[in-house]
């Protein structure tokens, strides 16, 4: 109780600018001519670079003792929000005793999740019973709950037929014993609380009479194997997003592919009925009732289990000014870099520190949020999402409009998105509707696992001139303008090239002085070096310095 009231009394003495405090739509930047992503992946070191001035921002902070130390200086500055974040152990429904689903309940109740949150957060998380994390807008309280009651999880065993050994161990209603189990996490040195977490899930599940040991991999392993389907399961963290359609991405039989995000491997016809119908909700009500629906299905099924969603926390140095943050972003945003500056003296590099390494950055096959926290710089996408209340901004797309229109007696969706002037990519070419026209064309031919489920609906796309594009969506859905105005544009004279995409190494292509990590967005990429730093470059010719919103 203490650690808690001692959170509770920090927690109010955490520094957010007042909503509003800063104009997004005046931004002329950046103002930065250099950004360095410095990677440090030890949590003490990561510390210690921060209040050393060796690095600039921290974000991510997990752990209480680290939150609390920083605190207590007063070169730092602390922020605080509820997070789009969720933390889950997933099955691999496709291996049994996985796929039993008494199994999976008996599970959730034998994880204490309220003592976690306590025990690793100090506070600074939230249990969380459902798929989406308690900031969303379409969360629901009201599904099956599973609390720590491990008499629950024998019972629920017992009326299943199993049944345990001389040994305490499980055994199956057929009769057979359960060979050992791992449970993939990620390395202590990359995150501490999270392995911690692996042993603590390991030891609870060890209780009900399983064999279960961690395996902690290299993110990019762990990553390879979950996306090979080869595990028996894992302990992930998601950064989502502000709408729910992704629960269709995450559990939708069809995205149960090679590289897809149904990692679990759930196929469940009555939920596919309830995931489809959320997909294609014509307005906010039924997007609601369904999303309800959805999460209230997904707590009885349980293809992961959902433990916690953290808050988020960032540290940054006070000798810095301009960063925005509101009660649902913290500093660590894109309008943050725009808008930054030192508080005095001369213009010089900041510093992000990166705590995982880049393993991937290649655009079309890459989903790990290390890798798109740089490359959601060099790429732009046709709408952003306002810092403030969440709302559809412009980005490369000045106006956009949404109608509904009757093709061969069915209804769909067109969408019109009108890009903003003398928009160029990062080589000086013009950037076009032609370009917009050919990533929705090329990813939905790829079928990209990362965005199959955002152009899988795509029925046709024309160029009405140089800055206008024409979408056709299959169907009627709430969710088609984000699904589209929120994808990466890629120029087409450098990703159409690429023959082989899910090898394609983009950053040792030469084209002039850059990469083949050529976009449009505020900053060009100019340098890789593993194990230090990632060095990006601003864009003079991003349109935000010529002018435009």
């Amino acid at each position: 109780m203490k650690t808690t009231v001692l959170v509770l009394l920090f927690s109010l003495f955490l520094a957010l600018p007042a909503p509003g405090a800063v104009d997004v739509a005046d931004l002329r930047g950046p103002k930065i001519d250099e950004l360095y992503f410095v990677l440090v992946r030890d949590a003490d070191s990561q510390l210690l670079a921060l209040e050393r001035g060796e690095t600039h921002l921290l974000a991510d902070l997990a752990r209480p003792v680290d939150i609390e130390r920083l605190s207590r200086r007063d070169d730092i500055e602390l922020s605080l929000t509820q997070a789009f974040h969720m933390m889950e152990m997933g099955f691999n429904l496709r291996r049994h005793p996985w796929d039993d689903l008494a199994l999976r309940q008996a599970i959730a109740s034998v994880i204490p999740r309220d003592e976690i949150v306590r025990d690793l957060f100090g506070g600074y998380s939230a249990a969380l019973e459902t798929f989406l994390p308690p900031v969303s807008p379409y969360f629901e309280p009201d599904v099956t709950r599973w609390p720590h009651d491990p008499e629950r999880a024998r019972s629920l065993l017992s009326e299943a037929g199993w049944s345990w050994d001389g040994s305490g161990s499980l055994v199956t209603p057929d009769g057979k014993s359960l060979p050992p189990a791992r449970l993939l996490s990620p390395l202590a040195q990359v995150s501490p609380t999270t392995a911690d977490l692996a042993q603590r899930l390991a030891r609870a599940l060890n209780s009900l009479g399983l064999t279960v040991t961690v395996e902690n991999l290299d993110f990019s392993v762990l990553v390879e194997r979950l996306n090979r389907h080869d595990f028996d399961l894992f302990l992930l963290a998601w950064s989502l997003t502000r709408d729910p359609d992704s629960l269709y991405a995450f559990f939708h039989s069809s995205m149960d592919v090679k590289d897809g995000y149904n990692m679990a491997g759930l196929h469940d016809a009555d939920l596919d009925v309830l995931l489809e119908g959320l997909r294609q909700a014509p307005d906010e009500a039924s997007a609601r009732r369904f999303a309800s629906e959805v999460q209230r299905e997904l707590a009885r099924l349980l293809p992961a289990i959902p433990l916690y969603s953290r808050y988020a926390v960032t540290a940054h140095r006070k000798e810095w000014t301009g960063f925005i943050a509101s009660d649902r972003a913290t500093p660590d945003n894109l309008w943050s870099l725009l808008n930054i500056a030192p508080a005095s003296g001369e213009l010089a590099p900041f510093r992000w520190t990166l705590t995982d390494e880049p393993r991937n950055l290649n655009p079309l096959a890459t989903a790990t949020a290390t890798d798109w926290t740089v490359l959601g710089l060099i790429y732009e996408s046709l709408l952003s999402i306002d810092p403030y209340d969440l709302s559809d901004r412009p980005g490369l797309a000045e106006s956009w409009d949404v109608s509904v229109i009757d093709v061969g007696g069915k209804a769909a969706t067109r969408l019109t998105f009108r890009l903003g002037p003398d928009l160029v990519w990062h080589d000086g070419r013009p950037l076009t509707a032609s370009d917009v026209a050919f990533t929705l064309g090329h990813l939905k031919a790829l079928a990209v696992p990362r965005f199959f489920d955002n152009v899988k609906d795509v029925a046709d796309v024309s160029v009405a001139d140089e800055r206008t594009v024409v979408v056709t969506m299959d169907g009627v859905s709430f969710w088609h303008l984000h699904n589209i105005g929120g994808l990466p544009v890629f120029p087409a004279h450098i990703v159409g090239d690429v023959e082989a995409w899910r090898t394609w190494q983009p950053t040792t292509e030469s084209h002039g002085d850059l990469t083949g990590l050529i976009g449009s967005g505020p900053f060009v990429f100019r340098e890789y070096r593993p194990g230090q730093y990632v060095r990006l470059s601003r864009f003079d010719g991003y349109r935000r310095l010529k002018g435009q919103p």
